[in-house]
């Protein structure tokens, strides 16, 4: 069996919050699991993270594609396979929010089944590729694959290789720039 501890983190007037769950399979790990969310709190709280995560879970912490500096760039997925040991166990990889035309579902569906096509043709065991240029119907999109980063972008159905090149160049600079922002690059101990 297991066991749930479940609580509310934050003030108990604020509206929104975090909820903690706690699993446990020891049937008398109440008063454990209770001193835990304290210590965590106590954490979160001396650290300034509680209202990071307040934020985060009512959506405020997002950002959209224009935020890097580049316009014509409608959407990407970026994966950094490198940085700190401690950065590594925890894979991650930032997407801004996704904006018009891929609203609906149906559109945001059909531009992940392209980042899945792009992602398993750069991924193919039988001819892996470092960069691909693909122009599908209401989009152009590049796949970019190096020893430090995936990076997988969408485009308007205009934008040549070497112009989404040189935006895509722009967006790895901004994305340096802000990687302590977008990355947990180092995790607290607990």
């Amino acid at each position: 069996y297991f066991y749930a501890y479940a609580a509310r983190l934050g003030e108990e007037e604020e509206e929104e919050g975090v909820t903690l769950i706690l699993l446990s399979t020891e049937r008398e790990g109440f008063y454990a699991a209770a001193a835990c969310r304290r210590q965590l709190e106590d954490a979160l709280r001396a650290q300034g993270w509680m209202a990071e995560l307040a934020a985060a879970g009512r959506g405020g912490a997002g950002y959209g594609p224009s935020r890097a500096g580049a316009p014509e760039l409608r959407h990407f997925l970026y994966k950094p396979l490198e940085g700190p040991e401690e950065m590594q166990q925890l894979p991650q990889f930032t997407s801004p929010e996704l904006e018009e035309p891929y609203t609906s579902e149906e559109e945001q569906h059909r531009l992940f089944d392209l980042y899945h096509y792009l992602h398993s043709r750069v991924h193919s065991p039988h001819r892996p590729l470092r960069l691909l240029y693909h122009v599908a119907e209401k989009e152009t999109l590049l796949a970019w694959v190096t020893s430090k980063f995936e990076l997988y972008s969408c485009f308007s159905p205009l934008v040549t290789k070497a112009g989404a090149i040189a935006v895509l160049t722009k967006l790895l600079r901004w994305l340096k720039k802000e990687e302590d922002w977008l990355f947990i690059r180092y995790p607290a101990p607990f």
